[in-house]
């Protein structure tokens, strides 16, 4: 039954390309896209047939590494996606409307836009009556709730890169044990006796280093974004404290 679960996951798995070879090679020859699609399926047939060799009791782990990682790295980038604002329209829109109808209609506006960089701008509004002093630290304090919201489950993600090669290595070291307790039984170092142990219990490193790769990828791209969007975030702050200044200098 375990077999047969990694069997699906990783076919399932693996056609993601399935569905991008075709696309990539539309525009060639039919000869040379029928060979494209076959090098494809056979480079996944090979790669979910070594994922199966290995012992189930530690590829399941890993796996299962893999898939709560890209769980969470999913729910990020969708996440990421919709915080992302155009604080210089969203600046401006601001400023047009608290010459037009003042600070609440600005905060109107703000609460009908999306984002991190809407909410900040809410918080700082909200409290302008009571002086740009207290509207700036109300924006730093938003701001840090904000960026930890923004970092939600990135924690997760880091455990599962440190923990899919550290089962890889733990199946490693006790394949090689039982392959020494076999040597042992058959008082014989005969590399038959052990090949097959051993090649199994490689490849759980060899998983589990790739779901770390696979992770650590998606970990940095989301880092880079989190900070992208920190600095538009930080950059638009300062923007509508000045913009609070310029209008309590007007009144």
């Amino acid at each position: 039954m375990v077999r047969k679960f990694l069997s699906l996951c990783m076919a399932a798995f693996m056609s993601v390309s399935l569905f991008t070879a075709p696309v990539m090679a539309q525009d060639a020859p039919a000869a040379a896209s029928t060979e494209v699609t076959a090098e494809a399926q056979e480079g996944q047939q090979t790669f979910k047939d070594r994922f199966i060799e290995g012992d189930p009791v530690w590829m399941a782990p890993v796996l299962l590494c893999l898939i709560l990682g890209l769980a969470f790295v999913i729910e990020r980038i969708i996440y990421l996606n919709m915080a992302s604002t155009n604080t210089d329209k969203l600046l401006t829109g601001v400023e047009d409307a608290m010459r037009s109808g003042g600070v609440d209609s600005a905060k109107e506006l703000c609460r009908n836009t999306k984002g991190p960089v809407a909410g900040i701008f809410f918080q700082g509004l909200d409290r302008a009556h009571e002086g740009i002093d207290i509207a700036e630290k109300s924006i730093v304090a938003y701001g840090g709730v904000e960026v930890g919201r923004l970092e939600r489950g990135l924690s997760w993600i880091s455990l599962f890169i440190a923990l899919a090669p550290m089962l890889g290595f733990l199946g490693t070291v006790i394949g090689m044990i039982f392959a020494f307790d076999q040597i042992a039984a058959a008082n014989n170092i005969s590399p038959a006796i052990v090949a097959s142990g051993i090649k199994v219990a490689l490849l759980t490193t060899v998983f589990g280093l790739i779901v770390a790769i696979v992770l650590q990828v998606f970990y940095n791209y989301l880092l880079s974004r989190i900070d992208s969007i920190t600095g538009q975030m930080e950059e638009a702050s300062i923007g509508l404290v000045d913009l609070l200044i310029k209008n309590n200098s007007k009144r």
